[in-house]
C-alpha cells in the first residue's frame, strides 16, 4: 500500500478562509515587513491548497502575481529615487506599490467573504 495519501478536499468554509487569508497576506505583510514579504503567504496558501480546492488555487495565484507585481513596482521605484532625474517617477511608482498591495488586497479579501471571485486589476501571470 502507498504511504502517500490524496489530500482532503476543502469544505467551502476552510476555502474561503484559506482565499481570504492570501488576499490579506499582502497588506498584512506590507506593515510587518514593509512589503517584503507580501509574496510569502500567497505563495504559502497556493502550495498548502492548490490540490485541495480550485478556488483556493485561483485566488491565491492572484494574490500572488498581484504581490510580486506590486512588489516590483515598488522595488522599481525605488531604485528609480537614486537618480535625481527619476526621482519623481520613482515615487509613483514606489506609492503605486504600497497602496496598490493594501488597498487591492483588502478588497480582494471582501469580494471573497462575500462569495465572489477576484481579478487584480494589474499583475504578471506567474503562478495559475
Amino acid at each position: 500500500m502507498n504511504s502517500y495519501s490524496t489530500p482532503q478536499t476543502l469544505s467551502t468554509a476552510e476555502a474561503r478562509t484559506a482565499a481570504i487569508l492570501a488576499h490579506l497576506s499582502g497588506p498584512v505583510s506590507t506593515f510587518l515587513s514593509v512589503g517584503w514579504l507580501s509574496i510569502v503567504g500567497p505563495l504559502a496558501v497556493w502550495l498548502l491548497c492548490k490540490d485541495r480546492s480550485a478556488i483556493v488555487r485561483k485566488d491565491a495565484a492572484e494574490a500572488f502575481n498581484f504581490q510580486v507585481t506590486m512588489w516590483l513596482s515598488a522595488i522599481v521605484g525605488g531604485l528609480m529615487c537614486l537618480t535625481v532625474i527619476l526621482i519623481p517617477l520613482g515615487l509613483v511608482l514606489l506609492a503605486t506599490g504600497i497602496i496598490g498591495s493594501i488597498l487591492f488586497g483588502i478588497i480582494g479579501a471582501v469580494k471573497v467573504m462575500n462569495g465572489q471571485s477576484y481579478s487584480y486589476p494589474w499583475r504578471l501571470t506567474i503562478l495559475s
